[in-house]
């Protein structure tokens, strides 16, 4: 009983910090194979925050995205996909200030409307995962701006083969209300 009495305790000092903010991200990549992104994402932050160290706290941010890639090659078979998906993203982000510096990683679902991009290449099934790991800064008198830079890695986890996945480089801005 004392354990579910301190998780308890442990999940009010987190939740008691919670101010729900509120974003949405616009970002473009560019992956191997010739393949471009843009992508829209809509963010929910809860203001959950623990672990203050130096001046830096760990936070969690909720993130769903649509996003279109184009693939550039001739022997494209579908030449536009539409993706679409949910990531839990953690972050290490400084406590105060205009400017402030995070570091990023999540791991999420997406699913693909086409799977077969040329004759040679497949991502096997609709399923994938989203690995996302990136670097950005939140700025402004209130917290309102950020831009980040992500790597992307989308691959089913060898549930389908062949899995040869898409590694993904984007850059992003996000506007919090």
């Amino acid at each position: 009983m004392s354990g579910a009495a301190a998780a308890c305790c442990a999940f009010a000092a987190v939740s008691a910090h919670a101010e729900n903010t509120f974003g949405i991200q616009f970002g473009a990549g560019v992956a191997d194979n010739d393949v471009k992104k843009l992508d829209l994402g809509l963010v929910w932050d809860p203001g959950l925050q623990w672990w203050h160290f130096g001046g830096y706290h760990f936070t969690l941010v909720g993130e769903a995205h649509v996003a279109y890639w184009k693939l550039d090659d001739p022997n494209a078979i579908y030449a536009n996909t539409w993706e679409f998906g949910l990531t839990p993203v953690f972050r290490i982000i400084k406590d105060t200030g205009w400017f402030k510096p995070f570091f990023e990683a999540g791991i999420g679902i997406r699913f693909l409307s086409h799977v077969r991009q040329t004759p040679f290449r497949t991502m096997s099934s609709s399923f994938q995962f989203a690995d996302v790991v990136g670097v950005g800064a939140q700025f402004g008198e209130h917290g309102n701006y950020q831009l980040g830079f992500r790597f992307e890695h989308i691959s089913n986890a060898d549930i389908e083969q062949p899995d040869p996945g898409l590694n993904f480089s984007q850059i992003y801005f996000q506007y919090n209300f």
